[in-house]
């Protein structure tokens, strides 16, 4: 197609064509006064993409700066496709998560499934292995119809790629609340191992080297899915479906095994995944990041469609591609393993000096733009921040309490809520066992992976309690970080930072700006008391429907480093004749708890407080009590409190039961108040005395029994709760499967 035929950058500025690609007057005005002369549609694509909220954080990016991204074990913090930390031996992590919310919506299936292909390109983009799989999921009510098919089609799609593609998706975390009905979230999660000496990163540098392009061939797919997922949703967005790509994961798993290949090469220079804005993003950012410029010849693009013209290719979101930058002279080099691998690889450019990016096609200059207006000089805005209307109103509520009549069936209620129930029915359609290094399957606190050849592991997580952060989004952004941070201690590791994906409504609106500015500087402030460092993540705005937005929901994908095998632990008790303890007492905080929401059908009032000194106390003294080999079990205490800590703990143990007496006369706060900072517990009798001299918080209250039932009593001697280990596992498992096949 002739560059003719498209409107002319007169017809675009006069016909306001820019505002449908999602760019501002003012952003239109910007761009016109860079280049000194009206964009042309092809330019115009450019600019709308690059400087969409999903590519440029042009809303919150002045909020980014507050988290601490730097560390003695940092070795790449944000700014490339993955964060990277040293874990001894010349070995390194990287890991990263995004969002794929608005796809997720429109398309579930291809949406979620291109989430992980994303993922696990961001990862091994940086030459690491990827080894493992995590993801946070949003849904509305699985009472619903709607809620239901989301939240199946989305499990679907993220085991149809993950498992094809060969890596584990080993952990998770799901939460369900109505103000998801419209507008699931689907954040993906990547880990990877790396050696020091093979990082890598997207750069374009080096006059006269070459820019190929690797991997799967550009189709028409995901043209503008990054304005489409900067932009809320709609009853119009089902006609955005164009917007969502179609993964293959085969492909990408051909492309993975030749990037393992090619990342060994001293010929190449710089590698970056064509993810959100395809080409437009991976020319721009490689060439501005190394402060130089690349001229590409987009006939030599391999293209699936006919006819595409140079607007449909630099916007192409197709997946399964790659840029990479090689030294003049080695391309044959970079063909042989595309080619034994069944891949696309092209010469289609070349770095030059100047500092641009210059597309040809069909003998015309089709784009010419500084690259540096397109990665680094994206409008920055400092929207209005009002105090969300909530905010007053729910501090104001004081002194929630509940009287629970029947704590068994309470317990019973609470552990059949989609959000507390067991995931079994989820992760028993991912492979969790591929690659054979699964130390600690899903279920437990955090996910574990044995680093291979080495006597260490990985331990990972990830972790949002959003209703916490819509009642009180500075705590509730605190807590996001320390409970991410609890789950690695309980299974016997040491948190080495952190990714994020912060997933919010619109920020044009002050009051959820507010939430946003405000939870930013919670996590911020938790990042540095527990020395957990931000070293990558993902912005995700504009996440609400005609009907509201999401709660606030800034997801913390958390990594550690278990030093020795013999430290894993998990939240199963192990043997009868073992002390139960609980670390941190309870205080009737109820605020967005999940018996309150059993209770009221809904949730109001403050969240829980959170101490960052406490928190940062107890999570040294029970990993140095778990390093010393005192403690059998840890689980974290969280939605349910203990009363479903104990029941979780037995569940899956071949019989075992427990017998507890609670510190507190209430019985409701006791059992299902969620106070932050609280550990249970279960230690060998022989080594009471010494887990008692260095976990100061710790409160005995009962034994594992060879009883498989839960027996619980009052300080009077009163028994207030006695139930069957197999009804609470009944009730515990049997949820969602029964929910899922529930019909309206």
């Amino acid at each position: 197609m002739s560059l003719l035929l498209e409107p002319s950058p007169q017809q675009i500025k006069d016909d306001k064509l820019y505002q449908e690609m999602g760019m501002t007057e003012e952003e239109f005005a910007m761009a016109e006064k860079i280049l000194g002369r009206l964009p042309n549609y092809t330019e115009t694509g450019v600019f709308s993409v690059m400087w969409s909220e999903h590519c440029s954080y042009k809303h919150s990016k002045v909020l980014l700066r507050k988290f601490p991204s730097k560390g003695e074990k940092v070795l790449q913090g944000p700014g490339e496709g993955a964060g990277i930390i040293d874990i001894g031996d010349g070995q390194a992590v990287a890991f990263k998560a995004e969002s794929h919310n608005h796809p997720s919506a429109v398309e579930p299936y291809q949406g979620a499934a291109t989430g992980v292909g994303g993922i696990l390109r961001d990862v091994f983009s940086m030459g690491a292995k990827p080894i493992a799989l995590l993801n946070s999921l949003r849904f509305g009510e699985l009472q619903t119809a709607r809620g239901r098919y989301l939240f199946e089609e989305v499990v679907a799609g993220i085991a149809g790629y993950g498992n094809c593609v060969g890596v584990p998706t080993i952990g998770g975390e799901i939460q369900f609340d109505p103000c998801y009905e419209g507008n699931p979230l689907m954040n993906a999660m990547c880990v990877g191992l790396i050696n020091h000496e093979d990082i890598q990163k997207g750069i374009a540098r080096g006059t006269g080297n070459t820019v190929m392009y690797v991997g799967a061939s550009t189709g028409r797919d995901g043209i503008h899915g990054a304005t489409f997922a900067s932009e809320e949703l709609s009853d119009e967005s089902e006609s955005k479906r164009p917007s969502v790509q179609v993964g293959d994961p085969f492909m990408e798993k051909l492309l993975m095994e030749a990037c393992q290949e090619l990342v060994q090469l001293d010929s190449l220079i710089g590698i970056q995944d064509m993810g959100a804005a395809g080409l437009a993003s991976s020319s721009s950012e490689m060439a501005s990041k190394a402060g130089y410029g690349i001229e590409m010849n987009l006939d030599k693009v391999p293209q699936r469609e006919q006819d595409m013209t140079p607007y449909e290719m630099m916007l192409s979101e197709s997946q399964e591609r790659m840029l990479l930058v090689v030294k003049k002279g080695h391309e044959q080099e970079i063909r042989d393993i595309c080619d034994h691998w069944g891949l696309y690889a092209a010469e289609v450019g070349h770095v030059i000096e100047e500092q641009k990016l210059r597309l040809l096609f069909q003998g015309e200059v089709a784009a010419d733009i500084p690259a540096d207006a397109l990665a680094e000089e994206a409008p920055v805005y400092h929207p209005d921040s009002i105090e969300h209307r909530a905010f007053p109103k729910n501090q104001q509520i004081k002194d929630i309490r509940f009287h629970v009549d029947n704590p068994k069936q309470t317990l019973l209620d609470l552990l059949q809520q989609p959000t507390i129930a067991s995931k079994e029915w989820v992760y028993d359609q991912y492979d969790y066992m591929v690659q054979t290094n699964t130390a600690v399957r899903p279920g437990s606190d955090a996910a574990v992976l044995k680093v291979r050849g080495k006597n260490k592991a990985l331990a990972m997580t990830t972790d949002c309690n959003s209703r916490f952060l819509y009642l009180d989004p500075e705590t509730g952004g605190k807590i996001a970080v320390a409970e991410a941070a609890r789950n690695i201690v309980c299974s016997g590791g040491t948190p080495l930072g952190l990714t994020d994906c912060l997933n919010y409504g619109s920020p044009e609106n002050p009051e959820i700006y507010w939430q946003l500015e405000k939870s930013t500087d919670g996590m911020s402030e938790a990042c540095s008391a527990l020395d957990t460092p931000v070293i990558g993540g993902n912005v995700s705005l504009y996440n609400e429907t005609q009907a509201g937005a999401v709660y606030p929901t800034p997801v913390v994908g958390m990594v550690g480093l278990i030093e020795d095998l013999a430290h894993i632990t998990t939240q199963s008790f192990k043997q009868a004749g073992d002390a139960i303890y609980v670390i941190g007492g309870a205080k009737p905080e109820f605020g967005g708890s999940e018996l309150q929401k059993l209770l009221d059908g809904d949730i109001s009032g403050p969240a829980p407080t959170l101490d960052l000194e406490v928190e940062k106390r107890r999570q040294q003294e029970l990993l140095k009590a778990i390093r010393q080999g005192y403690v059998r079990s840890a689980h974290d205490l969280a939605e349910g409190g203990l009363g479903v800590a104990l029941a979780e703990s037995m569940m899956d143990t071949g019989g075992l039961g427990a017998s507890v007496t609670v510190q507190e006369v209430e019985t409701a706060a006791a059992l299902f108040a969620e106070t932050q900072s609280r550990f249970l517990v279960s230690v060998p009798q022989e080594k009471i005395e010494a887990f008692e001299s260095i976990v100061t918080d710790a409160a005995f209250l009962g034994k594992v029994t060879n009883d498989p039932k839960l027996d619980v009593y009052q300080p009077s001697g009163e028994k207030v709760l006695e139930a069957a280990a197999e009804q609470l596992e009944r009730a515990w498992k049997g949820a969602i499967p029964c929910l899922v096949k529930s019909r309206d």
